[in-house]
This record gives structure tokens, sequence and C-alpha cells, in this order.
């Protein structure tokens, strides 16, 4: 199981860093032209602060275990990966967006996971 917890996390971590550094690298105006419509009901601080906590969650995810340095925060960035999807799905359903709902559970569920194994029997 630890190993399928590892290969859940970098998943998790290429998605959630690759997500994250589009917002910081892009303009809110270029992201929502490329399908990010949700970008129009935030200032382009908040877009950037969302893409900020993706990277950060990202490297949460694979540093501090990969390096045994505080490993808890690996649990507690799989956590806080998750209650970032479940914002985004509340996002998305406000916005009558369904399709993007899905990844946002799929992505919530996969986070769930890792902190449940990290937190729980599989701790580092």
């Amino acid at each position: 199981m630890n190993v399928t917890l590892w290969i859940i996390a970098s998943v998790l971590a290429v998605a959630f860093l690759l997500a994250g550094a589009m917002k910081l690298a892009q303009p809110k105006e270029k992201l929502a032209a490329s399908g990010m419509a949700w970008t129009g009901d935030f200032s382009a601080g908040a877009v950037k602060g969302i893409g900020a906590v993706e990277v950060l969650g990202a490297i949460g995810l694979i540093l501090p275990a990969a390096l045994g340095i505080a490993p808890v925060l690996t649990a507690l960035a799989a956590t806080g990966l998750a209650v970032t999807m479940l914002g985004a799905a509340i996002v998305h359903a406000r916005r009558k967006e369904n399709q993007m709902i899905g990844v946002n559970v799929v992505l919530l569920l996969l986070a769930a996971v890792v902190a449940w194994g990290r937190f729980g029997p599989y701790a580092f």
C-alpha cells in the first residue's frame, strides 16, 4: 500500500504542479480564454493565490516524505488539496459546470486517500 500511496501522491503532485504553474504564469484573461471561465469570478490575485496553493500542495505531497523532514506535512498537504478541490467543486456547481465537478471529485478522492494513508496506517 505504501507504493500505491507514493504513486497516487506523485500523480497528484504532477497534476497540481502543472495546474498551479499555469495559473501563476498566465494572466487571468488568458486562462479564461483557454476554458477556465471561473477565473472571471475571481480577482487576478485570487487566481494567483489558488495557483500558489496548488504548487505548494504539490511540493508538500512529495518533498517532506522524500527527505524525511517533517513527513506529517505530506498528509497535511493532501488534506489541503482535498479541501481545495471541495472548494473548486462548489464553485463549478454554482456555475453549473458539471463536467469539471467530476474532475474535482476524482482529485479530491485521490488526495483524501493519500491523507488517510499518511495520517493513519501508512504514516512515515
